[in-house]
């Protein structure tokens, strides 16, 4: 692991670190730089950056090193894929519950990867390494819904580029505990690493990096639940499941930020990523996805309805929103 050095620029004095290591080290992507400074791989001036936000100065020295990928023999395997779109940029990929994005240790098989390799072949970018090819962007194994893929170098950049600038548009669909006072509201808390439980995120006002959901409780059912549209304007990892946590609403069937016993077996979070948008990397012309929600997550709604008339005033909801195809 070689360690790669720069010097901060006048132009660049009083700039955030990872924007100023943008303008520096153009091989590398911002995401890219972010997870460098997320890992404790950068320093300024010998000191370790503990945060993407730190002020650099001009001529103090930036150090970095990019850890090389483990060995791994990752195989392609024929495992059916849910595509709603392909290009020769992109794939557009609805991922079911339990399917793991990229292979990691105990998850080297199955993954969202090894599918799209047998799919692609060689044809996905290759900027994250071969532990994730094409991927710009990630999605919890329980966790359903749209993910975009890369297929080449230029592609990667331009979404990646989108992630950190924040325009992407990601909504998503989740039913939590509880009901709501106010229909709509924003939850603006920094999220950092669990201090204790490194598998977890947690809020962080101090050293974690800036997170926003807004939502929209659009049905609380009788039972107490309810269920939310989310939009993020920051992508976090595991940010809505932290964030609804953190304000007294976790997610239904989530056992690491909400109940350790859940009252129905869900299989994880009921959570769906739903729309993705986004400014394609070739035409330039923004792009908007829909998938809708997976069958056990209308089978919920439909559980937690008294009566069919119940169901049917909401089943308009998810028509309208696109989530619920015409029968």
């Amino acid at each position: 692991m070689e360690k790669e050095t720069v010097i901060v620029p006048e132009n660049l004095n009083g700039e955030r670190i990872d924007k100023a290591m943008a303008e520096l080290c153009k091989d590398i992507s911002r995401s890219r730089i972010v997870k460098l400074i997320d890992d404790g791989k950068v320093s300024l001036d010998d000191i370790i950056v503990k945060a993407a936000r730190q002020k650099v100065q001009k001529n103090q020295i930036i150090s970095y090193e990019i850890p090389e990928n483990v060995e791994v023999n990752i195989e392609a395997e024929n495992i059916p894929l849910d595509i709603l779109y392909e290009d020769n940029d992109v794939v557009i990929v609805n991922k079911p519950k339990g399917m793991v994005v990229h292979p990691a240790a105990g998850h080297y098989s199955g993954t969202l990867v090894n599918a799209l390799m047998y799919h692609c072949g060689n044809s996905l970018s290759g900027i994250n390494g071969e532990l994730r090819p094409g991927i710009v962007h990630r999605i919890d194994r329980d966790t359903t819904g749209i993910l975009v893929v890369c297929k080449n170098d230029k592609a990667h950049i331009s979404l990646s580029e989108q992630l950190s600038e924040h325009s992407i548009n990601r909504i998503y669909y989740c039913i939590v505990y509880g009901g709501f006072k106010t229909k709509e509201g924003t939850i603006d808390a920094p999220i950092a690493r669990h201090p204790r439980d490194r598998k977890k995120m947690a809020i962080d006002r101090q050293n974690g990096r800036r997170a926003v959901t807004h939502y929209e409780c659009l049905y609380t059912f009788k039972n107490g639940f309810s269920l939310l549209k989310c939009r993020l304007e920051t992508g976090r990892t595991h940010q809505i499941r932290v964030h609804m946590s953190s304000v007294s609403h976790p997610l239904l069937g989530d056992v690491v930020y909400g109940k350790e016993k859940q009252p129905y077996d869900t299989e994880g979070q009921v959570l769906h990523a739903a729309v993705l948008g986004f400014i394609h990397p070739s035409t330039n012309e923004y792009v908007e996805f829909v998938s809708p929600l997976p069958d056990y997550f209308i089978d919920l709604c439909k559980k937690f309805c008294n009566d069919q008339s119940e169901f049917d005033s909401l089943s308009d909801i998810l028509k309208a929103c696109s989530l619920m195809k015409e029968v």
